[in-house]
């Protein structure tokens, strides 16, 4: 069940893409950064609320990390948009999987917890079957002159692994996931403010600027179950799953912009999802331990 809720993140996180699709013709980057933040505190402000959530957390710290991180992985991808093929860009990002799987295979090796290896290994490699076919339905490329952007590109979904362990390791102190979702989303917000303090603010267009209202909200749906999935799930099986964003934003292409699946992209497609229900698999037939057992 916990792992699942990666799956949802993931439509969220997908549908909330189609919105910024249509809201990017009327607002530059910077400005849905800092509306999607500014709606995602007002929604956990109220979620908070409604759940008896104190908003003081004991481990501030804690979250500022994760928001620098996340806001900086964040900032590291939207560059490899600008100046990368879409494709690559994305590759790139979702290669964060890869990187918690390399994380937990070090710190497991670091610790002495050799005998570990036996059940992580075969959740490993269901990570790296999911991202080949991400890179199947993506076919990234790259040119001689991208090298630097590339880089960036890589750090972006290095910073989105650190994040993604941050929230795990936040969800091991027992913080609320509503409250880690608020501190995230003020953190975007203040990165999305002063960079519009450079740029400044574009026009609004209604009825068009009612796009950032689902794009916030999204947002903060797509959070939350993320950091419930990592904060309560066996973080390979979670780091897998995540590849299912691809796939429906693949879906969404199709249905709604005319966009053409090639047959290696729906092979791409059935590689995600039986790397998908391996992992699951594996993880219900290993013995039941803590949520944190992977970490």
């Amino acid at each position: 069940m916990q792992a699942s809720w990666m799956i949802l993140a993931s439509l969220f996180f997908a549908t909330m893409s189609v919105c910024i699709k249509y809201a990017s013709v009327h607002f530059h980057t910077f400005e849905l950064v800092f509306y999607r933040g500014l709606i995602g505190i007002a929604f956990m402000l109220m979620l908070c609320r409604s759940q008896n959530v104190p908003l003081k957390t004991p481990i501030p710290l804690m979250h500022v990390w994760r928001s620098v991180v996340g806001v900086s992985s964040l900032t590291a991808w939207f560059y490899a948009i600008a100046y990368l093929p879409l494709a690559t860009a994305m590759t790139l990002n979702y290669m964060s999987g890869i990187w918690v799987a390399a994380f937990l295979v070090c710190g497991t090796l670091a610790v002495g917890r050799v005998q570990d290896m036996a059940r992580q290994g075969p959740l490993v490699l269901t990570v790296i079957a999911g991202f080949a076919g991400v890179v199947m339905i993506l076919r990234p490329t790259i040119e001689q002159n991208q090298l630097f952007a590339g880089v960036i590109g890589l750090l972006s979904g290095l910073g989105s692994a650190l994040a993604y362990m941050q929230v795990a390791a936040l969800g091991r102190m027992a913080e609320p996931e509503a409250r880690t979702v608020l501190y995230f989303s003020i953190g975007t917000t203040l990165a999305g403010a002063l960079t519009m303090g450079f740029v400044g603010p574009s026009d609004w267009v209604w009825p068009h600027a009612w796009w950032l209202l689902p794009i916030g909200l999204l947002a903060a749906l797509g959070q939350l179950c993320m950091t419930k999935a990592y904060s309560r799930g066996a973080t390979l099986v979670v780091a897998n799953l995540q590849y299912s964003g691809i796939v429906f934003a693949a879906l969404y292409g199709l249905l709604l912009f005319g966009d053409q699946i090639p047959p290696i992209g729906w092979v791409g497609m059935l590689l995600i999802i039986t790397s998908g229900i391996a992992a699951t698999a594996l993880r219900n037939r290993a013995l039941p331990r803590g949520p944190a057992e992977d970490h």
